[in-house]
């Protein structure tokens, strides 16, 4: 190989391991709900240079990532990729790194299934047999497939048994609430307008 064919080839995976990094640093302020400004003030960086490390076009210097794992609340390693791990947390969520989100009612548990600053909020449901939630309500709008044994959903004070392959919709403004009546875990693909924040169940 020719000595300018290795410059390039260097040039090419310092740039492919920007581009990680910027993929990295922008997952991490998005899961953080922190605007480009809100993150350059915390990290005493210009706005200008942050947007140029999360789009690849500047690498992410020693002097700026200690200020800027602070700000993000990580360690400074956790800003740098691994060569091998796809570039995929902007867009993707792999099975094995699904986020659990809180949750109050007993027998029921939620795994986070869309990536940070995604505009809908997508979550695994799964309800144990017994478990359930009281009435609540928020803002938004949601949508929902039943993949596994049945649930009982009411919306606005109408009670509704669904059953594997049923779906749903209705505005999350009315109160609703759900409970597994079956003999077997249910599960739910729950996708919903709102912030995962403002979905947690009140029971």
């Amino acid at each position: 190989m020719q000595v300018e064919d290795l410059m390039d080839q260097a040039e090419r995976d310092g740039n492919d391991a920007d581009i990680r990094v910027g993929r990295r640093v922008r997952a991490l302020r998005l899961e953080r709900n922190l605007s480009l400004a809100d993150l350059a003030s915390r990290a005493g960086i210009s706005i200008g240079a942050l947007s140029q490390i999360e789009r690849g076009m500047s690498s992410l210097r020693v002097r700026v990532i200690w200020p800027l794992a602070a700000a993000l609340d990580v360690e400074p390693s956790a800003l740098i990729s691994d060569p091998d791990e796809p570039a995929s947390d902007l867009y993707c969520v792999r099975a094995g790194n699904r986020k659990p989100l809180p949750v109050h009612s007993e027998g029921i548990s939620k795994d986070l299934l869309t990536p940070p600053g995604a505009a809908l909020t997508g979550m695994q449901v799964n309800v144990e047999p017994g478990g359930g939630t009281a009435a609540y309500s928020h803002t938004g709008h949601e949508f929902g497939i039943v993949s596994k044994g049945e649930v009982e959903l009411v919306v606005d004070g109408t009670k509704y048994l669904l059953k594997t392959g049923d779906s749903f919709a209705f505005k999350s403004t009315l109160l609703h609430a759900f409970r597994n009546v079956g003999t077997e875990r249910c599960e739910i693909i729950w996708v919903n307008t709102a912030k995962p924040s403002e979905v947690r169940d009140d029971g």
